[in-house]
């Protein structure tokens, strides 16, 4: 049906049974889909000229596009279809998308959310949110450049996040005199590539999205062209909703106790199906039960499937909380803490492997640390490049450590079971996405195996009770002549005692590492586990790091127990240390000769709240010492 005939029926039925067109259009089928492709390439023009031919173009809209075209237009004073879209002032300076912008628009047939995604590579990340939830990617080729390397980027990244179906509008064909021969060679370049990345459902339409050729109608400028316009593909396309064929899976949003004689577990079905008296499996604990009812506002239901968002109540009063997932009990989910995923970084700073972030994954939030990348991958060859961290916009694949359990699908199999985002636990911004591949086999090798004599036993023998004692502060502020008063002092006492200072350390277990700040990371978290050892000994541990970023010192208190973490502040003013640089380094830094140095051209992010702030302009060594000696009675640590 063309879009005459469909424009026919469609006023024909409004014409004659309202009630009958409403409950048509409220039941449309719903297509989420996502424009990309290289700068200029034409996106915001044709999602313009889309909601143009939709009719979704109020009359002061029209009024005020033919106005701003005059204006800032880029069509020589024609509707620039470009200016419905491009909402930022400065999208509209520049002739460029920055933000992703949702746009919602429907047809006789259909109902339609698109995503209008940034062309720049330094905007990658805006992209894979838009991609995120989409079902069909549309990606547009200017005739005139053909296929490029942001075609070939943007294609990877829909790839990467599971969209099969591909929709190539070679836009701009009446710049090139609607050329078949061109047409036909894009068309075989973008085919060729598409298949080194897997992608097969290929569409590809010829299109001058400003001129409105084979948008609803077929144009007679391209009688060579026998396929379908993109809005009859749009609207054609099957959708198979993948989710609903999957096992069951609901991760649980609340627990709904609303009085003492209901209890329901409400969340948005992920996959499958349930029904009342279905066998059901919670997850990470492993406990089953039946499902009694499925709740909702307008009613209980005799079945639910995936994309609906209900209240099961279960047969068994069994322990469920936010986050665990309720799936079907012969199909469950696989649990585990240590997976290989592909990481999207978003953040500004570059990733730190082994720094402390979070993962949120369905309704569960877990502390993550992320391995030194196995490889990047640029997307614009495909090739597997070797890598210690990622950088804004980089994908790489790495192994990830969380520090419980979680019940995953890979991403392949259920997006939302296996998709994931990073967050900063200082900042609480999302650094980064992830997609799980599989989990690693090492974690169901490895087990905690049980130690007779325990850290109490060990702490009892020596008299003492254990701790660390924390030393941060600027190179030169005097971290270890302080630890080194203070060991001497306990060790008179009869303390047994370990002192862990920075520079020894990296003659022997940190000798591998250097100074970007991915190196400092890995360092205090190996010292964090040594001193953690050590505590479990019995040991008081003194430590002297320098230990410029909070992250890392929160991490290593985070491992010790209540109380055993003490964090001194050693506070002296930059220039005050450099007039002491006994090393020499700080003139090294100054004259280029050393890199990422602390104070110099590395932050120090002094501490929030130590247990203990020494002013080293006001006290001596001595001083200090003796103070840290009494804090350590305070806390009991010795007598």
């Amino acid at each position: 049906m063309d879009g005459t005939a469909r424009k026919a029926a469609h006023d024909e039925l409004l014409a004659t049974d309202i009630e009958a067109y409403l409950h048509a259009h409220e039941h449309k089928s719903l297509l989420r889909f996502i424009t990309c492709g290289s700068v200029d390439d034409g996106k915001s023009t044709l999602i313009g000229r889309l909601l143009y031919e939709s009719k979704l173009v109020f009359e002061d809209h029209l009024a005020a596009l033919e106005a701003d075209s005059k204006k800032v237009g880029t069509q020589g004073g024609e509707l620039d279809f470009a200016l419905l879209v491009d909402g930022l002032a400065a999208e509209r300076e520049q002739g460029i998308t920055i933000d992703v912008a949702y746009r919602f628009f429907s047809t006789e047939l259909r109902k339609f959310v698109v995503a209008d995604t940034p062309g720049h590579e330094q905007y990658t990340r805006n992209m894979v949110t838009g991609a995120s939830t989409a079902d069909l990617a549309v990606i547009l080729i200017d005739a005139r450049k053909g296929v490029l390397t942001q075609t070939r980027r943007h294609s990877f990244l829909v790839s990467l996040l599971g969209i099969r179906r591909i929709v190539v509008a070679i836009n701009k064909l009446d710049i090139v005199g609607y050329s078949q021969k061109v047409f036909d060679r894009i068309e075989a370049d973008y085919r060729a590539f598409a298949a080194q990345i897997g992608l097969d459902d290929i569409t590809c339409i010829p299109l001058s999205a400003l001129r409105g050729d084979n948008i609803v109608e077929l144009s007679p400028n391209t009688p060579w062209y026998t396929g379908p316009t993109l809005i009859h593909h749009l609207e054609t396309v099957p959708l198979e909703d993948l989710a609903a064929s999957k096992p069951f899976r609901m991760p649980v949003q609340i627990v709904n106790r609303p009085d003492l004689d209901f209890r329901g577990f409400s969340g948005r079905i992920v996959g499958g199906t349930v029904h009342p008296g279905m066998a059901v499996r919670v997850l990470p604990s492993g406990r089953t039960s039946t499902v009694a009812r499925i709740v909702t506002f307008d009613g209980d239901l005799p079945e639910a499937v995936a994309g609906q968002s209900v209240t099961l109540t279960l047969a068994d009063e069994i322990d469920i909380s936010r986050g665990d997932v309720l799936a079907a009990a012969g199909d469950p989910p696989t649990v585990a803490d240590q997976f290989e995923a592909h990481i999207i970084w978003m953040g500004e700073h570059e990733m730190l492997p082994g720094r402390p972030y979070l993962m949120k994954i369905g309704t569960r939030t877990v502390g993550l640390s992320v391995a030194q990348p196995k490889y990047r991958v640029d997307v614009n060859t495909l090739e597997h490049l070797a890598a210690k961290t990622l950088h804004l916009n980089e994908i790489g694949v790495c192994n990830i450590n969380l520090d419980r359990p979680i019940a995953f699908d890979p991403y392949a199999d259920n997006r939302e079971m296996g998709g994931f985002i990073i967050i900063d636990r200082m900042t609480n911004s999302t650094v980064g996405a992830g997609l799980l591949h599989f989990a690693l086999r090492r974690a169901d090798n490895v087990h905690w195996q049980a130690i007779e004599v325990s850290k109490d036993a060990h702490s009892a023998m020596k008299g003492q009770r254990p701790a660390v004692v924390w030393f941060t502060g600027l190179s030169g502020a005097g971290k270890s002549a302080i630890a080194n008063i203070v060991e001497r002092k306990l060790h008179q006492q009869g303390r047994h005692t370990y002192l862990l200072d920075g520079d020894n350390v990296r003659h022997g277990l940190n000798k591998d590492l250097g100074f970007t700040d991915a190196d400092r990371v890995e360092n205090i978290r190996r010292v964090a586990e040594v001193a953690k050892l050590m505590v479990d000994a019995g040991l008081i541990v003194l430590v002297s790091f320098i230990s410029p970023f909070r992250a890392e010192r929160r991490l290593a208190r985070e491992m010790m127990g209540e109380d055993e973490f003490i964090e001194v502040y050693v506070d002296t003013p930059l220039e005050v240390a450099e007039q002491r640089d006994v090393k020499g380094l700080y003139r090294k830094a100054r004259s280029g000769q050393l890199k990422n140095f602390t104070g110099i051209d590395s932050p120090y992010e002094p501490p929030e709240h130590p247990e203990v702030h020494l002013d080293t302009t006001t006290w001596s060594a001595e001083q200090a010492a003796d103070q840290i000696i009494e804090v350590l009675r305070e806390y009991s640590r010795i007598p």
